[in-house]
């Protein structure tokens, strides 16, 4: 048998009466306050005029100062290699050696000839004094010695030729050939590069030739190395015009004594044009609509959307020709989460 629980009109009254109390004492939030929780955070930035560099930039693929593929001159074996690869070596160095065996032995037999030849001519010289001798003999035995010493340096020209050396001074690739290999002209031993300069050319539009000259200096970057750029100089400026790109090729130099740059590196060049001072903001502050860019602008602790008109642009900065003024305030973090009119609360504030 279930009991039936019931209230005495004593209790209900004394529940309503305590009700009514905590009502009527419950703390009301401040307009402030509910204003406050209402206001989105953002990051402003305060507009000012300061220097602004227009920029051009483009691409270009890192060449050697010097680059040579090393082959032999002549077709025989292997005998020497006197280097390893990567190897840093000087202009002259010896790298290879083929078999000479035939042209140090016809080197040999020039000198011989040659010298008897000399004993002979001085003996005629010496006959041709006192009238012994004609003088056609002394002609031809002159001839005879001239062609000794012409032979003698091809003769010398050809051993030198087994000596494969290095034309300049650089580092050397991979070694591609093995000691006793058969060797014939166009034969690649190994490569050899300088890089203590890296070459870079680059093509940009027509339009732009006024701004550039020789010994301006560019900027290169490399995704091997983010945030790092390298310093280079114009070196040379084409004298023509691409006609079918309408564009022109400039060469610039990158010193590169620490070797960060390598051949076949793709690098992109920063070419400064000129330097502004005018109003500058920062990129994010931006937001289209449609054709238009507009900015937020604090006004009262609201949000303002104003039309502005926007000149050069480089990576993270835009010029701003009309729109706003010196010392205007812009949202530049927070601007996807207000629109016009949206109350707001500055984080924090830079200068533009």
């Amino acid at each position: 048998m279930s009991k039936r629980v019931s209230f005495s009109p004593l209790w209900v009254g004394v529940l309503a009466l305590v009700g009514f109390l905590v009502f009527i004492n419950w703390p009301v939030e401040e307009p402030a306050q509910r204003q406050g929780s209402r206001a989105t955070p953002v990051v402003t930035q305060i507009v000012s005029i300061r220097p602004f560099a227009v920029t051009l930039q483009a691409l270009g693929t890192a060449k050697a100062n010097e680059s040579v593929m090393i082959t032999p001159q002549e077709s025989d074996v292997i005998t020497s290699l006197n280097f390893s690869d990567g190897q840093q070596v000087e202009a002259g160095t010896i790298l290879a050696q083929l078999n000479s065996n035939e042209q140090k032995a016809r080197l040999n037999e020039l000198n011989i000839n040659l010298a008897e030849a000399e004993r002979q001519l001085k003996r005629i010289q010496n006959l041709a004094l006192s009238n012994s001798t004609s003088t056609q003999l002394l002609d031809e035995q002159q001839a005879r010695v001239k062609a000794f010493i012409a032979q003698r340096e091809v003769a010398q020209e050809n051993l030198n030729k087994t000596f494969i050396t290095a034309p300049f001074s650089g580092k050397l690739g991979l070694r591609q050939v093995s000691l006793g290999a058969y060797v014939k002209p166009g034969d690649v031993l190994t490569t050899l590069d300088d890089i203590a300069t890296i070459k870079v050319d680059f093509a940009i539009s027509e339009r732009h030739l006024p701004s550039v000259n020789e010994g301006q200096t560019v900027f290169a970057e490399s995704v091997a190395y983010p945030g790092i750029q390298f310093e280079g100089t114009i070196t040379n400026v084409d004298s023509r015009i691409d006609p079918a790109t309408r564009s022109f090729s400039i060469r610039t130099e990158i010193d590169n004594t620490a070797e960060q740059l390598r051949p076949g590196m793709l690098l992109t060049i920063t070419l400064q044009k000129r330097v502004l001072n005018t109003l500058v903001i920062d990129e994010k502050a931006l937001v289209p609509d449609h054709e238009d860019q507009f900015v937020f602008r604090v006004v009262d602790g609201k949000a303002v959307k104003t039309k502005v008109i926007i000149g050069e642009r480089r990576p993270g900065k835009v010029q701003i020709l009309d729109g706003v003024v010196i010392d205007d305030e812009v949202v530049v973090q927070g601007t996807l989460r207000i629109r016009d009119g949206s109350e707001l609360r500055v984080l924090n504030s830079t200068q533009g």
